[in-house]
């Protein structure tokens, strides 16, 4: 059984937390965290503690905390002896102290309170400096997922810009649209059913094949008509800055 403490109360902590629960080759012995409140969450499952009451008697540490706080929280633990991972996207091994047992935990997905996560779907990318060590979290993420890929710092940095274009760009677009509905008076809901199939046509054509709309076809009249609806100069800039990509892409010029 690996023994495993969790450093961190948003929500990746809190997904990673649920789905090992479930999982008898994992024992949860500690959440650690900064806010009491937030560590009640966690508290009638298992101990909870700041960092400095940190259980040293853990297999891996698990830095679930944000990007900025990774390198100063590493050093407060002053753990060298014990594996030591952090779940971002962005940040190299480099966050870690050269003599550090360290690596890489990153779940390649968004996260959100309202939701659990099913981690058998989700690709989840290891690195370490120690072959040992890379093995032992690989046995860690077979736990939780059948796809578990080791990429490197720099590999993985890139696989992040891309899952921010795919998915946090993204979502900011359907909230625009939200916003021309609500003013308009239209209900979310009649665009959902594009929103699916716009996601599972994905599964069997790429993103190349699958681009249909004004951009696409070179529909000027169309494309000059949406701008003049626009009442929001950055939306209005959005607009033109994505039908241009659009029609790069495909050889075509506004």
């Amino acid at each position: 059984m690996i023994k495993v403490v969790l450093i961190g109360t948003g929500n990746v902590a809190n997904q990673l937390f649920q789905a090992w629960r479930t999982v008898q080759e994992v024992d949860l012995i500690q959440v650690v965290g900064r806010s009491e409140e937030k560590l009640q969450t966690f508290a009638p499952f298992t101990e909870t503690g700041q960092v400095h009451q940190i259980n040293r008697e853990a297999d891996i540490y698990i830095l679930a905390i944000s990007d900025d706080s990774v390198q100063e929280v590493a050093a407060q633990l002053n753990i060298k002896d014990k594996l030591l991972l952090h779940t971002a996207g962005n940040l190299s091994l480099d966050v870690f102290d050269s003599s550090q047992r360290c690596g890489v935990f990153y779940p390649l997905q968004t996260f959100s309170s309202s939701r659990q996560a099913n981690f058998r779907e989700i690709p989840i990318c290891i690195e370490s400096r120690d072959k040992d060590d890379l093995e032992q979290i690989r046995t860690l993420g077979h736990t939780l997922s059948g796809k578990v890929v080791e990429i490197s710092s720099e590999q993985r940095q890139q696989l992040h810009l891309a899952a921010v274009f795919a998915n946090n760009f993204t979502n900011h677009l359907l909230k625009i649209s939200q916003e021309l509905l609500v003013e308009n008076g239209l209900d979310i809901e009649l665009l959902r059913p594009l929103i699916r199939e716009t996601t599972a046509k994905l599964e069997q054509l790429s993103p190349v094949d699958a681009q249909t709309g004004p951009a696409r076809r070179a529909d000027y009249g169309t494309m000059d008509k949406h701008l003049d609806l626009l009442k929001n100069e950055l939306h209005k800039d959005i607009y033109r800055l994505i039908s241009k990509s659009i029609q790069t892409n495909y050889g075509n010029k506004l």
